[in-house]
């Protein structure tokens, strides 16, 4: 009896305005924030998460900036090299270490005269991208392998075969032709065997395993320097500021493609930043009308109170009845707040997978913790604002 009492009390008394502006206020806001939270959990799973790794993206193929300055002198030092492996940003780097020698290639058929001057360089295992059982290479060897870029594939296809009227070839007709690899020497031209075992575009250049390089450079070298002119590093994020602002900075250059999206990066952080502060000041704003609304309501009940108090109901009795009456409508906000999002997850997903970019379609256990942690605060307020003023209504 004594709740119903109160209940008709207090309903009598509280504004309806107030109320719904309480309402929609802390709505929005929570929308906004519990956005920005599952926004910067999608944005991250999109740069780093292993389903979106790019296996081309991700590595970098970096040299000097060749101008008047670097003309002549575009090696990189130990130094250089120690210095970019420190960089937050980089995960590894392998040095790309040319040929020393000339070299060319031909075809054995007098079907396919094929012939071309060529210069081979080679990268530690974990660099390429092509799994092959032949990728290795001794003396006793019958043939060198070799990893062709696509782009060489591509340019004999549909340019060089139409002017020297040759047939086009597939990549399993090529891995099945063995070529002459012709090496100069002071002593003569030492001819080997040489197949291609794999194609790639990580690397725009025709590679050698680490140990022929190696045998070949010593055996035939005609230049001494030993110095490397271009590395590969791999990175999580290509698009990186950080980034682009060091090889920028340090007169090193890569390729464009991989890297133009940076400012498109430094906009989106700012997008997603700025929905965190929108979130976090609507927040303040909706928990100050929660707060003014909850100060109405029990001044507009004082002779109320002062009569509850006078037929025996207690501060503490007034107070637990109170947060029953406003508390529960915010955790029905945030549970309607998490299912609309939840909803947004979801359809971002299914448009993101569509286009090969995956992220979760539930939300992020990220978004679940800011809620409750959201859920606490507004304990906190709602008890703390009954607290104080039920007291000074009382006085």
């Amino acid at each position: 009896m004594l709740n119903q009492l109160l209940r008709k009390l207090i309903r009598s008394a509280s504004g309806r305005t107030q109320w719904l502006l309480a309402v929609v206020g802390l709505s929005i806001a929570l929308l906004l924030i519990f956005a920005a939270v599952q926004v910067q959990v999608n944005y991250n799973d999109l740069l780093h998460g292993k389903t979106n790794q790019d296996s081309v993206a991700n590595f970098l193929v970096i040299n000097k900036l060749l101008n008047n300055q670097t003309y002549g002198n575009a090696t990189l030092s130990a130094a250089e090299i120690d210095d970019l492996k420190k960089q937050s940003f980089t995960e590894d780097v392998g040095i790309l270490t040319p040929s020393r020698f000339k070299a060319s290639v031909q075809s054995y058929s007098d079907r396919f005269p094929f012939y071309t001057d060529i210069s081979f360089e080679s990268v530690p295992a974990q660099f390429i991208d092509v799994n092959s059982k032949d990728w290795k290479w001794d003396e006793q060897s019958a043939f060198i392998p070799m990893i062709a870029p696509n782009m060489f594939l591509d340019f004999y296809n549909f340019q060089f075969s139409f002017s020297q009227n040759l047939p086009q070839l597939t990549q399993d007709v090529v891995k099945m032709i063995v070529f002459k690899v012709n090496i100069n020497t002071p002593n003569g031209v030492v001819s080997m065997n040489g197949r291609v075992v794999g194609f790639s575009d990580r690397i725009t250049s025709l590679l050698v395993p680490q140990e022929f390089m190696d045998w070949a450079n010593q055996r035939y070298s005609i230049n001494q320097d030993t110095k490397p002119s271009r590395v590969v590093m791999r990175t999580k994020d290509p698009g990186n500021p950080q980034l682009v602002e060091y090889l920028k900075g340090h007169n090193l250059v890569t390729d464009a493609d991989k890297t133009r999206f940076s400012k498109y990066r430094q906009i989106v952080n700012t997008v997603v930043n700025i929905s965190w502060i929108t979130g976090a000041v609507m927040l303040l704003f909706a928990l100050l009308i929660f707060t003014l609304f909850i100060q109405l309501t029990v001044s507009s009940c004082k002779d109320e109170i002062e009569l509850l108090v006078t037929l025996g109901a207690s501060p503490k009795q007034l107070q637990r009845f109170l947060m029953k009456q406003f508390f529960p409508a915010n955790v029905f906000i945030v549970l309607i707040t998490l299912l609309i999002v939840t909803g947004l997850q979801y359809w971002v997903y299914s448009i993101l997978s569509q286009q090969n970019m995956f992220v979760s379609a539930f939300t992020s256990y990220y978004t679940l913790l800011t809620a409750l942690l959201i859920l606490l605060v507004l304990w906190i307020t709602n008890r703390t604002t009954i607290r104080k003023y039920v007291v000074q209504q009382q006085k």
